[in-house]
């Protein structure tokens, strides 16, 4: 009996720990995001499919995609939340922050080519599975706008 007990507990604990970790690991990355986020703010994103005729431009694709892994608290919930049903929260906010990871990653590349914005910007996403766990991809693509040197 204390046997069983003993792991139960042991297996409380680590959901616990788990659930721990996953939260400080997220709240930091959020934070990391953010900041970055306002330091790339000069670089709009449009997802409009039609370019600016007020000058001459270059146009070059840039992308950015980034993987990020689900911890064990949040698979162990969203399937908790798979049997009864209803909105997946655990995996909104691993989406959320893929998203936006993928976004910085593409402006990054953008403003290595001093383009002065991009535009039509798209998604894809992927599910890459291991076994029970799972991670997310996202790229986010979109045309860099480079401002021509020569406006003829």
């Amino acid at each position: 009996m204390t046997s069983l007990l003993v792991q139960a507990l042991g297996v409380v604990a680590l959901l616990v720990l788990g659930y721990l970790f996953g939260r400080v690991a997220e709240r930091r990355h959020f934070k990391r995001i953010v900041k970055r986020e306002a330091e790339t703010q000069h670089l709009p994103v449009v997802a409009s499919r039609y370019p600016p005729k007020d000058r001459a431009y270059k146009q070059q694709l840039v992308s950015g995609n980034v993987v990020i892994a689900s911890d064990y608290f949040k698979t162990f919930l969203a399937s908790l939340i798979n049997i009864f049903g209803g909105r997946v929260t655990p995996f909104e906010s691993l989406l959320d922050r893929a998203r936006r990871e993928s976004v910085l990653r593409m402006k990054q590349q953008a403003i290595g080519v001093n383009a002065a914005y991009v535009f039509n910007i798209k998604f894809e996403t992927t599910r890459i599975a291991s076994g029970r766990l799972g991670a997310m991809e996202v790229l986010a693509y979109g045309t860099a706008m480079i401002p021509s040197q020569d406006l003829s």
